[in-house]
């Protein structure tokens, strides 16, 4: 099992839209992230920075081939388009992230 953090900045004025969204997210889009090998994954608000801090557990064995097949999922790209808007991805990502991944430091059981 991989833990895995990620950040990015939530538009101000999309703030209530973005919470309504995940307050009721699409089952298919969660059957998919279940699928994919992702367990025990939360998004938390930091305010007033806007900040968007993602959490989850990867289980499989093959992360970028779970990864491809959520993005190839044509319902998990609906999502995406709703989502996606609301985001606004940090400067100092990755080239090719859209969420800034981050580097664990510590973990205690």
């Amino acid at each position: 099992m991989e833990r895995m953090g990620m950040v990015i900045a939530l538009k101000p004025d999309k703030i209530e839209a973005y919470k309504r969204l995940h307050a009721a997210v699409w089952p298919d889009v969660l059957a998919k992230i279940s699928d994919c090998n992702i367990t025990n994954y939360s998004i938390f608000l930091k305010r007033p920075e806007n900040l968007l801090f993602g959490y989850w557990e990867y289980t499989g064995s093959d992360f970028a081939a779970d990864a491809a097949k959520m993005a190839a999922d044509p319902r998990t790209q609906e999502w995406w388009s709703v989502c996606m808007p609301c985001q606004e991805p940090l400067a100092t990502r990755k080239e090719g992230e859209w969420w800034a991944m981050m580097e664990e430091v510590f973990h205690h059981d």
